[in-house]
């Protein structure tokens, strides 16, 4: 059974997903990824731009970064915004490009980067609760108001269980094939 709640659920749930896929690319795994720095907020003439929008940022080598700006004279604001971030990385300007060496990860380090990635999936499950709740509230109001039968109603109310489970499936497996990443590297 269609209903514009479990389509509007389903699309919400979606972006909770993609949103997570792209924090957990960024978790730093040891070896060089431009996602790590590409949203790296950069002071561009007195505007905050991301990183990836002011220069090209490759990974030529498993363990290094090169941030080739687009503009030569921001390279010294470029650099700044890589030693601000919380990334704990060291860039080197050789006037022309930035190189990032990507340092290998402790075993403690690791352990904390897999808290964080069980984190971010507890945010992410969080998230889909809330769209279910707010999904509910919806079919709740329509039942109240007569709108949708009651049968419908508790078919409706399975379904939106049966998406929210199959969503926070896709969450652990995520959070879990991270954090073995994490462990392997």
């Amino acid at each position: 059974m269609e209903h514009s709640q479990l389509d509007s659920a389903k699309t919400h749930m979606e972006k909770t997903i993609r949103v997570l896929r792209d924090e957990l690319a960024k978790v730093h795994t040891g070896r060089a990824n431009p996602s790590l720095v590409e949203d790296v907020v950069v002071e561009y003439y007195g505007t905050p731009t991301p990183m990836k929008h002011l220069a090209n940022i490759v990974a030529p080598d498993p363990d290094m970064i090169v941030v080739r700006p687009f503009d030569r004279s921001q390279i010294a604001a470029l650099e700044k915004a890589i030693l601000a971030s919380d990334l704990g990385l060291t860039p080197q300007n050789d006037g022309q490009i930035i190189r990032v060496k990507i340092p290998r990860l402790s075993e403690e380090r690791r352990a904390e980067l897999v808290k964080l990635v069980q984190r971010k999936g507890e945010e992410a499950k969080v998230a889909l609760r809330n769209v279910r709740r707010d999904a509910r509230e919806h079919l709740d109001a329509e039942k109240k108001d007569g709108s949708i039968a009651e049968d419908a109603y508790f078919k409706l109310r399975d379904q939106l269980d049966e998406l929210t489970q199959g969503f926070t499936t896709q969450v652990d497996e995520f959070v879990e094939a991270k954090a073995q990443e994490m462990r392997t590297l």
